[in-house]
């Protein structure tokens, strides 16, 4: 069936035919919310009702657009009404420690994406716009300057479609996007913001990776130093403590989890936002099994690691790839 009679039936109400139709967006929608909001959950609660409007509303779909540029305006409107959802007074410019919801997305799903170079006019491919370092950021933007960034720099609509998506004009828009860029800008001046690294190959991610697992499991300090760049930096939202420089990230991993004894929480490799993670895991006594603790995900450079995100919760593993338990030697 052609698009205009999938269009047809689907306001006939074909549910099959809706489907069809919006098959081909849905992966790309979905990750469009996860940058909006920076949580896998709250991307996925957008995302149903992305298309429960969508269904809803078919009919006043007038073809003055793409049906997909049609669809990134319910979705964008979704996010910014959850982002909104409970603030009764106008939102005001968060600071830059403000605690950040942030969790990992995972890479199996940003397989199902058609391509990943960037779009024609967008300033950030794939990977890039889906690193913790970015998606950071831009949690730190109102709402909207938000929407106007993704959709022009990521999504690499012109700045004239942003102002019909968004209900407004392309002055506005194009001052939403310069303090928006402004604000990015400000957070790679601090060392906060860097998505200029090429990837590192799979077998360097893949032994870096090993030999982190294998230092953190020995406890050995100087190993994971080793690791480390002089200047890495260990996030972990929402909490907003940053840890800048390798003393103070081992010194950290010397006294906090488990008191130091890191032999006692156990790592098991993942894959998020296009880099290498680790899932962290501590034991149930009762059980006598270990549960997730946290996800470490690493941004690398070259053979080292940058830049280390943490994220504390545990129902992220199932949708890793990692096991819901791991089992006691004993």
């Amino acid at each position: 069936m052609t698009e205009a009679a999938l269009i047809a039936a689907a306001r006939e109400g074909d549910e099959a035919a809706f489907r069809d139709l919006t098959e081909r967006y849905r992966r790309e929608l979905h990750v469009h919310c996860y940058r909006m909001l920076g949580s896998v959950h709250d991307a996925e609660d957008a995302f149903q009702d992305t298309m429960l409007r969508a269904w809803r509303h078919l009919s006043g779909f007038e073809g003055r657009s793409t049906i997909r540029a049609w669809l990134y305006r319910i979705a964008t409107n979704a996010c910014l009404a959850a982002s909104a959802r409970g603030q009764e007074m106008p939102e005001p410019e968060p600071l830059d420690d403000e605690p950040i919801a942030l969790t990992p997305y995972p890479d199996e799903w940003l397989d199902e994406l058609p391509s990943a170079a960037a779009e024609p006019g967008a300033r950030y491919d794939l990977h890039e716009s889906v690193q913790l370092a970015l998606i950071a950021a831009v949690q730190t933007l109102p709402p909207r300057q938000r929407a106007a960034l993704l959709m022009r720099d990521v999504l690499g609509f012109s700045a004239e479609e942003v102002a019909r998506l968004l209900d407004s004009t392309t002055a506005s828009v194009n001052s939403a996007l310069h303090r928006a860029r402004a604000t990015l800008d400000q957070r790679r001046a601090a060392g906060r913001l860097n998505l200029d690294r090429a990837p590192a190959p799979d077998d360097v991610q893949r032994s870096i990776v090993q030999r982190y697992i294998q230092a953190w499991d020995s406890i050995d300090i100087a190993g994971l130093v080793a690791l480390l760049r002089d200047d890495a930096l260990m996030t972990m939202p929402p909490d907003p403590a940053v840890f800048q420089g390798r003393q103070a990230i081992v010194d950290f991993f010397s006294a906090v989890p488990a008191g130091g004894a890191l032999d006692q929480i156990p790592l098991a490799p993942a894959r998020a936002n296009r880099q290498p993670a680790v899932g962290a895991y501590i034991l149930d006594p009762e059980a006598d099994v270990y549960r997730p603790y946290g996800v470490m995900v690493l941004t690398l450079d070259g053979d080292l690691i940058a830049e280390i995100t943490g994220c504390t919760d545990p129902t992220v593993f199932p949708l890793l790839g990692l096991p819901r338990e791991l089992k006691t030697e004993r």
